[in-house]
């Protein structure tokens, strides 16, 4: 009988790439997870890696194993929310993943709803940048969080996750010159290409989201500040440092001498889970209450 447990390692090794980065997401040595996956080739009776030196990679049975081992944990994240729905009342820890606009601006009113609901609920909130988050939820780090995506840096499908839409804003060009405004979506970016950019850090999808919409107008930005804070960047943009791309929710209040104007980029928020818990009673009660807490002109049509 294969140990479940053995399967999640062989999974996250797929994933990760190599032995210590999943001894580091698990809290394991990486001798321990050497032994495990040993474990695992054992109860197999077949390699399941293929070590070279340092560098491990999964061998064809062990490719279709991770296959498998994707419907069995869903499977069991099936049973876990079968279980939960059959007991009275909800209660314990409900770990929330998030980033900061969305921590800002819908998971206050999202706390609320869920606390006049569910008082036994412990909602346990965290920021995280949506890069970092199909990890934490696979590592059990997380039971739910939101995410997002650019139309210029769309999400890719990440195994073992599953997710629903929750809301939509669009972009804006944050500028410091009225004169030159437009209010009507269309607008193009391109003439702000000999502008200071104001970007935020590299390595998070704002970050690319920005570069890849400059040169989709055919430039590429050059950048001044790397500021992940919308309301930080607002400010500098305020002090006449440069331009910006903010999304409507990271506008949290008009700033003077600050014109915004309306680009046809968007952003799109979705809520993401492990396969199989969406009809987990407690990721379905902050699912119900995230959505109360959208904005109306935000929420995603029929």
């Amino acid at each position: 009988m294969l140990d479940v447990r053995r399967l999640r390692l062989l999974r996250e090794l797929s994933l990760r790439g190599t032995i210590v980065a999943v001894a580091d997401a698990l809290a394991f040595t990486p001798s321990a997870v050497s032994q495990q996956l040993s474990a695992l080739e054992r109860e197999a009776g077949i390699a399941l890696l293929e070590r070279t030196g340092r560098r491990v990679v999964l061998t064809p049975a062990g490719l279709n194993l991770v296959e498998h081992a994707e419907a069995v944990l869903a499977r069991l994240e099936q049973a876990t929310a079968e279980l939960a729905d059959a007991r009275q009342g909800l209660a314990g820890p409900l770990r929330i993943g998030t980033f900061p606009t969305a921590a800002r601006a819908i998971v206050p009113a999202a706390l609320t709803t869920l606390a006049a609901h569910h008082p036994g609920l412990e909602p346990m909130v965290s920021e995280i940048d949506p890069a970092g988050v199909a990890h934490a939820l696979r590592a059990g780090e997380l039971d739910v969080a939101l995410v997002h995506d650019y139309d210029f840096v769309p999400s890719p499908a990440e195994p073992g996750l599953a997710s629903e839409p929750l809301c939509a804003e669009y972009l804006c060009l944050a500028a410091l010159s009225p004169e030159t405004a437009e209010t009507t979506e269309g607008a193009s970016i391109s003439r702000w290409r000999d502008a200071p950019w104001i970007t935020a850090t590299p390595g998070t999808l704002c970050h690319a989201m920005t570069l890849r919409a400059c040169q989709a107008a055919g430039f590429t930005p050059r950048v001044r500040h790397q500021v992940d804070e919308f309301a930080t960047v607002l400010a500098l943009v305020a002090a006449g440092q440069g331009v910006a791309l903010v999304p409507q929710l990271g506008v949290a209040e008009p700033v003077p001498g600050v014109t915004l104007t309306r680009l046809p980029v968007h952003r799109r928020t979705r809520i993401a889970f492990r396969r199989g818990a969406d009809g987990h009673p407690a990721v379905a009660a902050i699912t119900a209450a995230l959505r109360t807490a959208v904005p109306e002109e935000l929420r995603p049509g029929p």
